[in-house]
């Protein structure tokens, strides 16, 4: 399929933000890049909007808790953000939590992880985990049923979701969802299509080598499941999977992949494809069509797994 017109309007758009020099750049600097970038419309309105700390394994965790109504015991969503574990924040990917939130009729708590390169590996997933333990916990203090708990992210996000799911598979707490948006599934991978959508669709193999880089400076660990959640050995009995993946996405075939595995260890996948967009199209409301859609269908997965 060829490339939606709306997604190389956008390619277009982001073309005119100067190039990253690799050798220089700070995350610092690639977050004041990304923070001005313009990508980021308004979501849907929720009932409530909320910031909490919470005590985090590197000192104070900041959520960001989406309420949809005020009916209590609403299922629990917990998102993490994308951004290669090196950008965006809570404020980039409020619309996507708005309309989740909304949509899916669900309290969404986003996590504002520590990132690299400040903090590499293993910190976005000790955090992962910490906020996941505490929604569980406190769940009924923010309007929520700690028996309806579902994860979600894109990209980066989308590998910690994974990642999270298979750390609690046996110890708990019970997940009843995974979102998992265009997810980063193994770091050390060399598919055809990190090789044939390498350049110019926004994430570059220049951007994703980067990005290992800030990540995982020990490039030792980048087999381990808790990096590469598809290097794992055993996916049986992980919880109900939606895995939305983008034809002019680098990460298409890992993404792919992973629902392969997922189901043939017997769990429930939904594989939602769009072979005509880019990586990161899911932020882009107002500017691609086809965001609202795909936001509206990754609802809908997570509305009827949570109902029960």
């Amino acid at each position: 399929m060829t490339l939606d017109p709306q997604a190389q309007a956008m390619l277009q758009a982001l073309s005119r933000l100067r190039p990253f020099d690799f050798a220089t750049l700070t995350g610092e600097g690639y977050r004041a890049v990304m923070d001005r970038s313009g990508l980021f419309a308004p979501g849907d309105e929720v009932a409530e909007v909320k910031e909490r700390d919470i005590p985090g394994p590197g000192g104070r965790l900041r959520l960001r808790i989406y309420r949809p109504s005020e009916a209590k015991k609403l299922p629990v969503t917990v998102f993490y953000h994308g951004g290669g574990f090196v950008g965006c924040t809570l404020d980039t990917h409020d619309n996507v939590c708005r309309c989740l939130a909304k949509r899916a009729e669900t309290v969404v708590v986003s996590v504002d992880y520590r990132r690299a390169p400040e903090a590499p590996f293993p910190a976005a997933v000790e955090d992962a985990l910490a906020a996941l333990r505490w929604v569980h916990e406190h769940a009924a203090d923010i309007g929520g049923d700690a028996t309806r708990l579902a994860v979600a992210g894109d990209s980066a996000g989308g590998n910690l979701s994974a990642v999270v799911s298979q750390w609690v598979r046996d110890s708990g707490p019970k997940i009843s969802h995974q979102l998992l948006i265009y997810p980063a599934t193994d770091f050390a991978a060399e598919t055809e299509s990190r090789r044939s959508r390498s350049e110019g669709y926004f994430l570059t193999a220049g951007l994703m080598r980067w990005f290992g880089d800030q990540y995982t400076p020990d490039t030792s660990v980048r087999n381990d499941p808790r990096v590469s959640p598809l290097r794992a050995t055993d996916f049986r009995g992980l919880p109900p999977a939606t895995v939305l993946v983008a034809g002019y996405d680098p990460l298409y075939d890992e993404g792919l992949a992973y629902a392969a595995r997922l189901r043939e260890a017997g769990v429930a996948v939904e594989v939602l494809d769009y072979p005509g967009q880019i990586h990161g199209f899911i932020n882009m409301l107002g500017a691609i069509g086809a965001a609202d859609e795909a936001l509206g269908r990754c609802a809908e997965g997570l509305r009827k797994s949570l109902q029960n």
